[in-house]
Formats: C-alpha cells, structure tokens, sequence
C-alpha cells in the first residue's frame, strides 16, 4: 500500500500536486462552513473564537510552533531517514517553491485545517476527537508508524493550547510557523551543512 501510494505521488506532475493540495483545502473549508452553519447557533458565536489583539497568538503560537519545529529538526538529525519518509510529498510540495509560495500554502493549509479541526471539531465534540480526525485525515502518514504518532502527539499539543487559549488565531499562527519553517527547511537542507533526512 505504501509503495502505491509513492508511485502515485511520482506520477503526478507538480502542476496536478499543487492543484489537489488547494482542492483539499478548500473541501476542507466547505465541511467547515457546512458543520459550522449547522453546528453554531449564531454566526458570533463563531466569530468570537477569533481573538485579534491577543498577544497569546504571538506568545503562545509563536512559541510552541518554534519549539516545535526545534524539536523536529532535531530529530531528523538524529533519527534514520526511514522515520521521516512521507513517500515524498512534502518534497515534492516544498522543494523546488519559491519562499513566498511556501508562506501561502503554510497560511492556506494553517487556516482551512484549524478553522475545521479546532474551529468546529473540537469546539463541539472535544479535543481527543478532533485530534484523531486531525491524525486520519492526514492518512498519508498512516503509512509510517513515528509520523503518524508524530502527527497525533501534534493534534494533542494544538487542540491543547486552543484549550487554554480559546482562540483560533493562536493555534492558526502555531500551525502556520510550523509548516512554513519545515517547508523552508525541506527547500534549503542540502545547503545547512549535514543534509536531513
């Protein structure tokens, strides 16, 4: 299964990567405002998990997604390739991008994820739900026992801190830094001394 799922990856071109990338965001932010017109009584309700001027979002956020990404780095230079092996997609989504472009996919993938998985999910039914849907969505790490693990230990630390933050902003910022660093590390590893797996 593994191996079909990589030779899936191989035969798409870039232009067709990208086009499913942004396709599955945007089912993404149709499921959310779908549970979200069904799920919340009011439209403020809604709205009153974004939060602004919380300086949370820059603190909290910013912080976590730092030492999240330290974390993972680490790792990677520590640990066999075999254990980051996602069948090279994340290669092939940030490799041969521009920065700029990184950003957006990191800020589109960071808001369509949170605004579903934390935004509606676990405001309604709880953090260890929308946590393994978080993990099963992203069932290109099924694959790979240390990612998938990975990607739930992840959903468990950002629904925790929408938690104690109650604020989207916050976890969406998390989220953002977090692929936007892992992206920049993936285009410019060959070029940082050791080449991580």
């Amino acid at each position: 299964m593994k191996n079909k799922y990589s030779e899936l990856i191989k035969e798409l071109s870039d232009r067709e990567l990208l086009f499913h990338l942004y396709l599955t965001q945007v089912i993404l932010l149709a499921i959310s405002a779908i549970l979200g017109l069904i799920l919340f009584d009011h439209i403020s309700d809604f709205l009153n998990l974004f939060l602004l001027h919380d300086r949370n979002m820059w603190l909290i956020g910013g912080i976590a997604g730092l030492l999240v990404v330290m974390l993972d780095i680490t790792l990677m230079k520590f640990l066999p390739h075999a254990y980051y092996d996602d069948g090279g997609l994340n290669e092939r989504i940030f490799r041969n991008r521009s920065v700029i472009h990184i950003a957006f996919i990191a800020a589109i993938v960071a808001f369509c994820e949170e605004l579903l998985f934390r935004g509606v999910i676990q405001t309604h039914f709880g953090l260890v739900v929308s946590s393994i849907v978080f993990a099963v969505v992203h069932y290109r790490y099924i694959f790979n026992w240390f990612l998938f693990l990975n990607v739930i230990v992840l959903s468990f630390l950002i629904g925790y801190i929408f938690l104690i933050t109650d604020n989207l902003f916050v976890t969406i910022f998390m989220h953002f830094i977090i692929d936007f660093l892992l992206g920049i590390v993936i285009k410019y590893r060959k070029h940082i001394g050791r080449d991580i797996p």
